[in-house]
């Protein structure tokens, strides 16, 4: 205990508790009184105080009423659910109506007035903070109360007896029982904190660390509008931001990635007519589709926020959950709790991979918490008396959860929920469990059938989805820790940034190939030309565009934000290893699939061959869209400081294409060179073999793209189709290999960049290993074969 206050103190100003008081004062209580106390200045926390543990028991024993409760509780089988809530109700009644000991009244009334005077008319939150330091936290979630906007030394006083009651609520007295803790073990402190007024503002919950990989280089942020209860009880989508912790210490544009929320309700104060007419404190209303169509914070106060973030996780030495509310009266920033991050981080042993071997009609969508996979029959539950209905293996499928589903969470193969971000209650008990939970889908309820046999995926990225049947699937257990030498490095291929943070924890040397095709396809959706040509575009087309791009400047800054955000999530994730960023390599049928794509593509009879890669880049009707690429390279460089990405050209047929692409990237800003910025082309096409010394001027080097490369050389289209042709697919045919042994031998001379990137040396080690010897520098592989070609290559 610090000494800032004695043994037998009732009451405690915030600014007087420090983290060893949580023995008198709880966790939360401690933890507000060390950031208040300790942090610097700019961290805003709103002042209180607390009642300690000391003064809890002195208010039981006041006239006798510990005996009375006692009496009750030896008496009481906590299995007879009935008689237990009959007993828990006359128990907190009489909490209730127990008048406080006489020093204790006057110490609160002391010190609330101290807190209201230059503010009579002020709000504050009363909670509870459990003090027995035994009691894993995460098993008291929620287990107490919290009450918001309590106005006047009545009501508050009145709040404190309510909360000094829950202690005896029906799940704390099971719990103590199934537990073993003796009832008189523990105590409770009660805080009273100033609040901020985000009822007229925005609040939510934020993590140093990415929740679902352990991931440590970001903070990861949910904002919603209004109290941020309901982003903590999940009965909102919010919004969601990703900030780079090493950007951000650098004074760069940090926040790589943002996710628009569905916002649809707020929870805001009633008036004081209200609460005379209902009792209720707050109310929950509509947000307006103005709002909701808009991010809840700006980019100003993300980076504000994180900047909190690691003053706090820098202060605790570990990773750390927040709550924070900014006030929509003086528009600051304020930290309400703190308290150590659960979520385990990332060990160095075995870890579990999961993997679709195949793919089925989505049902329904929504945020992947964890990155397993469960499969069940649905079981449709409305409320939480029908929680008998599941059986273990269910698949849970309700609107939100609170702690008193706990019980049944546990028996459930996977978890499904309408409503609810990252940071719910859903989403924190999945995530201790290690069930895979598929939160806010909206409308699973509804979409949802009660004992359809489904697949409930959240080894995809940040979108969870739930597939109809039961599909197969593949676990493949990776070895972490030390790997062997070897004389190349070993990139990987990515295309879904949402899978990145993960993939960066695997043993690497950087990224070979990052593709843009899954930003664009997954991300935007839209034919870059439909964008640029907004809003003279038909009625259908243009409700598409406004209907992706909200929450953006403008569609076109909507497209650029969204190619940005997924560059720089990938780069960020293996800061500072080198990322080569392919651009965009789309064929003309696959353009086509996009929205608007139909109106713009030709219809080519063999889109391999056709209009691709730098022949599109340098048209003259497609230059306009490649610049928006070029500009989002341009802002995760420079104006993000993520000068680990290098560019890549793919298909670039003959040196007048070589030379006109890399003058147009040139105009674009991309010079080569210039900021240590490295321009690769992709040796594809035969030509490029052949010329490769011509080709390497205006190149930094070569990745060798072996799967293009085996067709042309071969004359085989590797889209047909035909078994016969399949057989005769083989990266290792000699003339194949004659022309890979070419481009090596040319980088190597001009000592310059030389790569693979293709699937060949994923799927026949033989290859791999001749690679090497031939005197490739790197080779990029698919995530799940890196450790094994890597442990490969090292046997001699």
């Amino acid at each position: 205990m610090s000494a800032l206050f004695s043994p037998t103190a009732l009451v405690v100003p915030f600014e007087n508790l420090r983290m060893t008081d949580v023995e008198a004062v709880g966790g939360k209580n401690a933890s507000l009184g060390e950031m208040i106390s300790q942090l610097p200045q700019g961290v805003r926390v709103p002042g209180g105080f607390a009642t300690t543990a000391h003064a809890f028991r002195a208010f039981l024993a006041f006239e006798g009423l510990n005996d009375r409760i006692n009496e009750k509780l030896n008496a009481l089988d906590t299995e007879d659910v009935r008689e237990l809530a009959k007993v828990g109700a006359e128990i907190r009644a009489m909490v209730e109506a127990q008048p406080f000991p006489a020093d204790l009244d006057k110490a609160m009334r002391t010190e609330f007035a101290r807190m209201v005077k230059d503010n009579p008319h002020a709000s504050f939150a009363v909670r509870s903070s459990a003090t027995a330091e035994d009691l894993p936290d995460a098993s008291f979630a929620g287990q107490q109360e919290t009450f918001l906007n309590v106005v006047g030394i009545e009501e508050v006083l009145h709040k404190m007896k309510e909360v000094f009651a829950s202690l005896y609520n029906d799940r704390a007295i099971s719990y103590r029982v199934h537990k073993g803790f003796a009832h008189a073990d523990v105590a409770l402190s009660a805080g009273v904190q100033r609040m901020v007024r985000s009822d007229l503002g925005a609040a939510g919950v934020m993590f140093t660390i990415d929740t679902e990989s352990g991931f440590e280089d970001v903070v990861f942020i949910t904002s919603s509008y209004g109290l941020g209860e309901t982003v903590v009880q999940g009965s909102v989508n919010p919004d969601e931001f990703y900030v780079h912790k090493p950007m951000l210490s650098a004074g760069k544009r940090a926040v790589i990635r943002r996710n628009l929320g569905s916002k649809l309700i707020q929870m805001v104060f009633s008036t004081p007519e209200e609460k005379k007419a209902g009792g209720k404190l707050v109310k929950t209303v509509d947000v307006p589709t103005e709002q909701r169509n808009r991010y809840s914070l700006t980019d100003a106060d993300v980076e504000q926020l994180a900047k909190y973030a690691l003053v706090i996780e820098k202060h605790y030495g570990r990773a750390m959950d927040i709550e924070w509310g900014k006030d929509g009266e003086d528009g600051q920033l304020y930290i309400l709790q703190a308290r150590p991050e659960t979520v385990k981080s990332q060990s160095n042993g075995t870890e579990l991979r999961y993997k679709l071997k195949g793919k089925g009609t989505v049902l329904a969508e929504g945020r992947a918490i964890g990155q397993k996979i469960g499969t069940g029959p649905v079981r449709l539950v409305e409320n939480v008396s029908e929680m008998d209905k599941v059986k273990p293996g269910d698949v849970l499928v309700t609107d939100m959860t609170d702690p008193n589903w706990e019980p049944v969470m546990k028996r459930a193969s996977a978890i499904v929920t309408n409503r609810g971000g990252r940071t719910c209650h859903a989403a924190i008990i999945a995530r201790e469990l290690g069930i895979p939970a598929v939160v806010g889908c909206g409308d699973a309820t509804e979409l949802l059938k009660d004992g359809t046999l489904v697949t409930v995926s959240c080894a995809e990225g940040d979108t969870g989805f739930i597939y109809d049947g039961l599909l197969e699937t593949e676990v493949t257990e990776t070895q972490r820790g030390e790997m062997p030498e070897i004389d190349i490095k070993i990139t990987m291929n990515i295309g879904n940034p949402q899978l990145a943070f993960d993939f960066a924890q695997l043993p690497n040397h950087g990224v070979g190939l990052a593709r843009l095709e899954f930003i664009i396809n997954n991300n935007i959706g839209v034919h870059p030309k439909a964008i640029l040509e907004y809003p003279n575009i038909d009625a259908d087309l243009k409700k598409a565009v406004e209907s992706v791009a909200r929450g953006h400047a403008s569609p076109r800054a909507f497209y650029v934000d969204k190619v940005a955000e997924g560059v720089a999530t990938i780069a960020a994730a293996f800061w500072p290893k080198p990322v080569i960023v392919r651009l965009s390599d789309f064929k003309s049928n696959e353009y086509r699939k996009l929205i608007g794509g139909s109106r713009y593509e030709p219809d080519e009879e063999n889109p391999m061959l056709g209009f691709r890669g730098a022949a599109r880049y340098i048209s003259a009707e497609f230059r306009e869209a490649f610049a928006m690429e070029c500009e989002a390279m341009l802002r995760v460089r420079n104006e993000m400081g993520l000068t680990n990405v290098e560019l890549m050209v793919p298909f670039v047929r003959t040196l007048g294409q070589a030379k006109k692409v890399t003058e147009l990237l040139a105009d674009q800003g991309l010079k080569r060179g210039v900021d240590g910025l490295k321009i690769i082309m992709m040796c594809e096409v035969p030509s490029n073999a052949i010329l490769a010394d011509e080709f390497l001027e205006y190149f930094d080097g070569f990745s060798i793209g072996s799967n293009d490369l085996t067709q042309l050389t071969l004359g085989l289209d590797r889209d047909s189709g035909l078994e016969l042709l399949a057989a005769d697919f083989d990266e290792r045919d000699p003339a194949v290999e004659a022309m890979v042994a070419r481009a090596i031998t040319a980088c190597r001379k001009q000592n310059k960049y030389v790569g693979i990137c293709g699937q060949g040396p994923s799927d026949h080690p033989d290859f791999a290993k001749w690679l090497v010897e031939q005197g490739i520098t790197s080779m990029s592989l698919n995530p799940d074969s890196v450790v094994e070609t890597w442990r490969k290559l090292a046997e001699k």
